[in-house]
């Protein structure tokens, strides 16, 4: 179940990424950062949370 946890995390991580280098590329560098922000926390809340 650990393993599936972290597929999930990872692959929403890796997609709100990709979301942000998009905003990048068009120039919305406020919002990319914002959204940068919201994928590491994707990546951190769960030690906090669930593990």
């Amino acid at each position: 179940m650990l393993f599936v946890t972290w597929i999930f995390i990872i692959s929403v991580f890796l997609y709100t990424t990709g979301f942000s280098y998009k905003l990048w590329k068009q120039n919305e560098k406020l919002g990319s950062v914002a959204v940068m922000i919201l994928a590491v926390s994707v990546v951190i809340i769960p030690f906090f949370s669930v593990f």
